[in-house]
């Protein structure tokens, strides 16, 4: 039963570390009254994380999306395996990539990681306009 006992009483020890600051903040009112605090700076982190980590990802996909969609016959692509080739046909879903003379291999849309300029360097997809 001790043995019990002292393991409840270490599990709640970080417990009441943590709880400590807020019962402080609060002067003997509730431990809610403390939060009126850390809401803004809560807020603040948000906006952070938003701006630096959600963004930026948020814009990747986007131009991801551009590139696989602007993918048609006769760019010259590299795969996410590293093999370069010259798009032959354009499907929904597929795209089928000529590597050597008569190898044609059929790939995912979303295996092409770059389409290549005639000197390899990456082409920059080109924006949809609105019609």
């Amino acid at each position: 039963m001790r043995k019990l006992a002292l393991r409840f009483l270490i599990g709640l020890t970080p417990v009441m570390v943590l709880a400590t600051p807020l019962f402080a903040q609060a002067g003997g009112r509730s431990p809610m009254a403390g939060l009126g605090n850390v809401l803004p700076m809560l807020l603040v982190m948000f906006v952070v994380i938003f701006f630096f980590m959600i963004r930026p990802e948020q814009k990747k996909a986007k131009q991801r999306q551009l590139l696989l969609a602007s993918i048609k016959r006769g760019d010259r692509v590299m795969t996410s395996a590293g093999i370069f080739g010259t798009v032959d046909n354009v499907k929904d879903a597929t795209v089928m990539v000529k590597i050597a003379e008569n190898t044609k291999v059929e790939f995912s849309k979303s295996a092409v990681t770059a389409i290549l300029n005639s000197d390899g360097s990456e082409k920059a997809p080109e924006k949809e306009q609105a019609v």
